[in-house]
């Protein structure tokens, strides 16, 4: 590793299992924060080519059988387990890192724990989940700096991961064992379940006769002044809408609305409703007896096992 100052710990070498997109993007970043890329492992060798070609000091390497993932720990101190979910248990089952040396993954699903088998020797696990859409572009390194990285390891690899996501110009948080599913959730919310309420939006734009293509670019203003205002002003401050105002008339007639196209759209409009609640009860000044007079409105169109009130 190489030394730094008393108060940083040492930056380490590092190298990649899996060439895909995250693993491109994570070694070009460290890189340009000054970190060596030494080695760079896959079963597609025109894959870790790829890569390597950007990084003087890194090694490609091929993978034709299990065992030659450990290749890489000859090069690097710290590597990097870069593939699907399903196959993080079975390829730290063949890897045999020493002591000094570290494995981590980034999946922000998976538990550390399916790491386990390589710390036989003594090698530090953990986990480094960069909380950003990976695009497979040319630029994904660079738009990465801004973006959160959450980590999951013990000492002194803790320290030494969360240097590399300040080196790449990323937020560290830390998340704590055994939690990494409701973590991963949240995060599908944040981007995967935002496009569903896009999308919901669309269909409801469609149904009156607006052309989709006329109806995403409508919305695009709305919704990043929405983003906007809630990341200066926070997400009670920026709610609006029917709910912020106490408007149980409004509420009331968009569910018969919603409803009368069938299917769950009156379902969705109305759970999502109890979350705008929640909100508004945060707000100064909320006017309690609006907001129980909303709830009222949407508990027809609420499943059985739905709460009238947001937790």
């Amino acid at each position: 590793m190489t030394p730094r100052s008393a108060t940083t710990p040492p930056r380490p070498t590092l190298g990649f299992i899996g060439a895909g997109r995250v693993a491109c993007a994570l070694a070009l970043a460290a890189a340009r924060a000054g970190y060596e890329v030494t080695a760079i492992a896959s079963r597609r060798l025109d894959a870790a080519q790829r890569v390597a070609v950007a990084l003087p000091a890194c090694k490609p390497l091929p993978i034709h059988r299990p065992n030659d993932m450990n290749a890489v720990f000859a090069h690097a101190d710290l590597v990097f387990l870069s593939v699907p979910d399903d196959a993080i248990a079975s390829c730290a089952a063949h890897l045999s890192p020493s002591a000094g040396q570290a494995l981590v993954h980034c999946s922000g699903a998976s538990e550390v724990g399916l790491l386990a088998a390589a710390t036989q020797h003594g090698a530090q696990i953990g986990g480094f989940h960069p909380l950003f859409l990976f695009a497979g572009l040319d630029d994904d390194a660079m738009r990465l700096p801004g973006s959160a990285v959450t980590i999951e390891a013990d000492a002194p690899l803790n320290a030494v991961l969360h240097a590399l996501a300040s080196a790449m110009g990323c937020r560290a948080l830390s998340i704590p064992a055994g939690e990494r599913m409701r973590y991963h959730a949240g995060a599908n919310y944040a981007a995967s379940f935002l496009l569903c309420l896009l999308d919901e939006a669309t269909q409801l734009w469609q149904a009156i006769g607006m052309p989709e293509a006329d109806a995403q670019d409508a919305m695009w203003p709305l919704v990043m002044g929405t983003l906007t205002a809630a990341r200066e002003r926070g997400l009670a401050g920026a709610l609006s809408g029917p709910v912020s105002r106490g408007d149980a008339g409004i509420v009331t007639r968009h569910t018969e609305a919603l409803a009368s196209l069938g299917g769950n759209h009156a379902t969705l409009y109305s759970l999502l409703t109890l979350r705008a609640i929640h909100l508004a009860h945060q707000r100064p000044n909320a006017d309690g007896a609006a907001l129980d007079a909303i709830a009222r409105a949407i508990a027809p169109y609420l499943p059985p096992s739905a709460p009238e009130s947001a937790a």
